[in-house]
């Protein structure tokens, strides 16, 4: 299946879903900031887009164009917003961007990180540890990893919905990850275990960060219902 259809097929399933369970997230505001080249996020970002609106959440972009990593148009939408939705890589920012972006970051306020967004700018890569308690140290060369639900972690809110799953994303190493995070979900190769999906608060904002975003992940009803509730739960008032 093309990326294309699964984006068509993403957005008309969307209009299918029920309400969010125990979530009221209509009227929230929600940055999509995108830029991860390798992952496609420009083109994967929409079907989470088209469920978020469908559960009145109030979207805006700040999307890459084209190849130009150094700046990022629409970052401005981030002083209006609720919860910022990151999945960018390496980008080289610098000046008013780079300013805007650690200042909503280091504010205390809600965000979502998807996959690169463990080193989303690489010209301030402190975000990892600071801001999502991660460990980002690069990645295992095999895929297929076996996604399970942290059985004291059942209950959250994120979870509602979500049953094991797989991805045929590589594994990302995060050993150390910070003390106070709470992990939702491991995912496990032969030769390891890692967390892949946890939340942490940051100067009393809620924090999600999930390493799971390959493109075929966008094609997984369970991926996807996992960064919808993520906002929702992040972004809650």
């Amino acid at each position: 299946m093309s990326l294309r259809l699964s984006i068509a097929i993403g957005i008309a399933f969307a209009a299918t879903l029920p309400s969010l369970p125990a979530q009221d997230a209509k009227g929230l505001r929600a940055c999509l900031v995108s830029g991860s080249l390798e992952y496609e996020s420009n083109k994967t970002m929409p079907i989470l887009q088209a469920r978020l609106e469908k559960k009145g959440i109030v979207c805006s972009r700040a999307f890459l164009e084209g190849k130009d990593e150094t700046r990022l148009p629409g970052l401005e939408n981030l002083d209006k917003a609720d919860v910022m939705v990151l999945f960018t890589r390496r980008l080289k920012l610098s000046g008013d961007d780079l300013d805007r972006f650690k200042k909503y970051c280091l504010a205390g306020k809600p965000i979502v990180g998807i996959r690169t967004a463990s080193h989303a700018v690489q010209t301030w890569l402190d975000l990892d540890k600071e801001v999502f308690g991660g460990d980002y140290t690069g990645h295992f060369g095999k895929g297929d990893s076996s996604i399970k639900i942290v059985d004291k972690a059942k209950n959250h809110p994120i979870l509602a919905g979500i049953s094991p799953f797989s991805t045929e994303g590589t594994l990302y190493k995060n050993a150390k990850i910070a003390a106070d995070c709470e992990v939702l979900l491991t995912g496990s190769i032969p030769e390891a275990t890692m967390p892949v999906a946890w939340t942490r608060m940051y100067k009393g904002a809620r924090i999600f960060y999930t390493s799971l975003g390959h493109q075929k992940d966008f094609e997984n009803e369970n991926f996807l219902r996992l960064l919808e509730n993520a906002v929702a739960w992040a972004g809650r008032k």
